[in-house]
């Protein structure tokens, strides 16, 4: 799970100490792999530094990487040549004037207003958002979620109409305890709260700022700028927060409008339930994010002959190279196996991508998120499709160039 990436880094450093952790990333992100399909060339435009964005901007629509990072960890810059870190996952689906988030992770306010995907000036910025979709409710998927209602308030919203949220609703049961039996229950009247809840409780962590914005400024309350709702699962699917958090199912519809259409399924992100992909088909062809998951025939399904694949991917070589050499203690082993078992490897992400006839595979939530861009080159192999190695404030586009 995503919340164990920093978890296994933490672990390794504070066991055999700050060199010898040091001493293992170097040698995992040392590896090299296959010829690069990544973008290269001066800056082309103020919000960012590849010729992906001159050519994007000419197609209706498009898919924007806010941030590219995997986990809930601050990675230092990149070694891909940019010298930009990467910030935390949250991608921008742009058809026209409008824009559809897909997560919103560590800095998503600040990249979303370096993209300029609304009006430009101070008081702007958001306008055009119509949604956000939430993969799960990890933090590194949602800690700048309320960021941007709270921002919005002063950057172009709320819009004509409150945005959508869409997330998974309440899990149902806690995960099972694989740690001290004497583990804490935080909120024990509400454990697993889902996308609702999640923003009812945001809203009165905030109440101090939104009370004094609402009285003093003259600020509009915020049903009048998000409409939370926790996503259902399809009646007939058998799934169960513990036991079947994916059982082999069909896509199914979360929303539409007049530019997208946007499917989900469950994926295979380890004990967390629910775990969404999300699938967005437009006029001009579809984006597919596969969320963190493992190789999953529901995101195979559901990403069948997509333009783009935005798809995850942890380095294997640096999962077991944060633990010194082997053999690996049991508790270590088991450590390693449900870390991986719950992202798709580099060795996986190609096989995924073929199988499902994507056109395009888009690497991004890259763990480590400052691996050099030839390591992740080799996620090319048994994939015959383009191959992108994302970056942060990259656009693709895809369909028909509009000028």
């Amino acid at each position: 799970m995503c919340n164990l990436i920093h978890q296994a880094h933490q672990h390794s450093l504070s066991r055999r100490g700050l060199l010898a952790g040091m001493m293992a990333v170097g040698a995992a992100t040392a590896l090299t792999g296959c010829a690069s399909a990544a973008p290269t060339g001066p800056a082309q435009t103020p919000s960012a530094n590849f010729d992906y964005v001159r050519q994007a901007r000419s197609y209706r629509t498009r898919a924007v990487l806010l941030g590219t990072a995997g986990g809930p960890m601050t990675w230092l810059p990149a070694h891909n040549g940019t010298d930009q870190p990467r910030h935390g996952i949250a991608t921008a689906v742009v058809v026209g004037d409008a824009f559809y988030l897909v997560d919103c992770g560590m800095g998503v306010a600040h990249q979303l207003r370096k993209a300029q995907l609304g009006r430009g000036g101070d008081f702007h910025g958001y306008e055009g958002l119509r949604g956000i979709f939430l993969t799960h409710l990890h933090s590194d998927h949602t800690m700048d979620y309320f960021n941007i209602v709270l921002s919005g308030w002063y950057h172009g919203l709320p819009g004509p109409e409150p945005i959508g949220v869409y997330g998974p609703g309440d899990r149902g049961a806690l995960p099972a305890i694989t740690g001290p039996e004497d583990v804490a229950v935080v909120n024990p009247d509400n454990p697993t709260p889902g996308t609702v809840d999640m923003t009812a409780y945001l809203t009165q962590a905030y109440a101090t700022d939104i009370n004094d914005r609402l009285r003093d400024s003259g600020k509009p309350s915020l049903e009048h700028m998000i409409r939370p709702r926790d996503i259902d699962i399809p009646a007939g699917v058998a799934a169960r927060p513990n036991d079947n958090q994916f059982p082999e199912m069909d896509p199914f519809v979360v929303m539409e409008d007049d530019r997208v259409k946007v499917s989900a399924t469950l994926v295979d992100h380890g004990a967390v339930y629910p775990a969404f992909a999300f699938r967005f088909d437009t006029d001009d062809g579809s984006i597919t994010f596969s969320g963190d998951t493992a190789p999953s025939p529901n995101l195979i399904r559901l990403a069948r002959d997509t333009d783009i694949l935005v798809h995850e991917v942890i380095d294997a070589d640096w999962v077991r190279a944060l633990y010194g050499e082997p053999p690996y203690s049991p508790d270590e082993e088991g450590f390693i196996e449900h870390l991986l078992h719950s992202h798709t490897t580099i060795e996986q992400v190609g096989p995924v991508a073929e199988q499902a006839g994507a056109k395009t595979l888009v690497l991004s939530h890259l763990a480590p998120g400052n691996n050099p861009s030839e390591r992740w080159q080799a996620a090319s192999a048994g994939y015959s499709g383009e191959l992108i190695i994302g970056e942060d404030l990259m656009e693709i586009g895809i369909g028909t160039r509009t000028n």
